[in-house]
């Protein structure tokens, strides 16, 4: 099989192809039309984790990719909270596909040097979330138990990642969690039991693509969710 055959056969499962992609852009003004989860995935792959502070490439998608797996395999979840809390956690990071090299690794700190003051880089964040999910058919705004739920997972995810890609001797599980070692105090988490692996940035994007279809849907799906909503929420402004 040649390289170019490979190629068309993932496209082919993925649902990707040579189509011109719509980047994520100017994150002033983000509307869900802009949306192009292809796009997203490619630019969440091909950006490491942490500011590419990992002694082996980890990349965003591979990591939300992870995290959202992890909450779907939590019991005590009903059947459409488990998928959807697993979609809000697949996009989480998001956001960093629009604020890349304009702010540090938090999107909640204030921009360096700039004068519009603290919080500018959260409100940017804030529409582009709301943007992107409801692009995907998803509410707005998670509640606080699902939130809370959603931090706990991803500061696992972050421990076993600093476990597996941070510490010297990471080769195994428990090995970067020596005594005394650089970061084993920072980590006030429990780690996942399974191990962090890096995988290169095209295969990072067609996983994180296959699975936000897996958990999104066909497009029509997403965007009568979409119309639902929007909808409900016309309603809810006429009663009020």
């Amino acid at each position: 099989m040649t390289a170019q055959t490979a190629d068309a056969r993932r496209n082919a499962a993925t649902g990707t192809g040579d189509r011109p992609l719509n980047w994520p852009d100017d994150p002033e003004t983000v509307t869900a039309a802009d949306i192009d989860f292809e796009a997203l995935a490619h630019v969440l792959a091909n950006t490491c984790r942490r500011g590419g502070c990992c002694r082996q490439y980890h990349s965003v998608a591979a990591h939300a990719v992870i995290v959202s797996e992890e909450i779907e395999a939590l019991d005590g979840l009903g059947d459409e909270d488990r998928r959807t809390l697993a979609l809000h956690a697949l996009l989480a990071a998001a956001p960093s596909a629009w604020l890349r090299g304009r702010l540090p690794d938090s999107q909640r700190a204030a921009e360096p040097g700039s004068g519009s003051g603290p919080g500018r880089a959260g409100k940017l964040a804030t529409g582009i979330e709301v943007a992107v999910r409801e692009a995907a058919g998803l509410d707005a705004v998670l509640d606080e138990e699902h939130a809370e739920l959603l931090r706990f997972v991803t500061r696992m995810a972050a421990s076993a990642e600093r476990r597996d890609l941070l510490e010297p001797g990471s080769g195994g599980a428990g090995t970067g969690l020596r005594a005394g070692g650089p970061g084993s105090a920072r980590i006030a988490f429990p780690p996942l039991k399974r191990r962090i692996r890096p995988i290169p940035p095209n295969k990072a994007a067609q996983a994180w693509l296959a699975r936000f279809r897996a958990l999104a849907g066909p497009e029509e799906a997403r965007r009568q969710r979409m119309a639902a909503a929007a909808a409900s929420d016309g309603a809810d402004v006429a009663r009020g």
